[in-house]
């Protein structure tokens, strides 16, 4: 008993240890109410756009390029990386991060490996898929379970502007 209870610790202090030096980044760990008050904050006027993504996700790699374009040409458009890697990567999801030069104040790792249990709350339409992504603005939401392709994401970006 007292070698599981000694186990527990030793798991818990790992990824409290963990989310710590990552919370001390760019990168931003957060649970599933904080995610849902992302997407609540996005009942003004402006664009947000989320990405879910990760690390291992060959596709979610291929069209990262195509968030970074957008977020320099849309400077009014908040972009958001939500990657969906295991907490204990977080390290190895920051530094990807930062080669890929992603907008460092919009880094997120959600700490929830229950997809189940969050994924309806981004979109019922959503498989679970990734990578996905979440448009969202005057309180309207749009979700796309696909890749993006070159050009595709700065043409729905000026339609949603509009």
């Amino acid at each position: 008993m007292k070698n599981l209870l000694l186990s527990l610790f030793v798991v818990t202090a790992v990824f409290s240890i963990n989310k710590a030096r990552a919370q001390s980044g760019e990168l931003k760990i957060i649970d599933i109410p904080e995610l849902e008050e992302i997407m609540l904050q996005s009942e003004g006027e402006k664009l947000k756009v989320i990405n879910f993504w990760a690390t291992w996700c060959k596709p979610c790699i291929k069209e990262l390029p195509y968030f970074v374009s957008a977020q320099s040409q849309f400077p009014e458009v908040e972009i958001i990386y939500m990657s969906i890697d295991f907490s204990e990567n977080a390290d190895r999801v920051e530094k990807f991060a930062q080669k890929k030069k992603l907008n460092p104040s919009g880094i997120y790792l959600i700490d929830d490996v229950d997809y189940n249990a969050w994924i309806d709350k981004v979109s019922p339409e959503w498989s679970g898929a990734i990578p996905a992504t979440l448009v969202m603005k005057d309180g309207k939401k749009y979700f796309y379970e696909k890749e993006f392709h070159e050009g595709e994401l700065e043409e729905l970006i000026k339609q949603k502007l509009k």
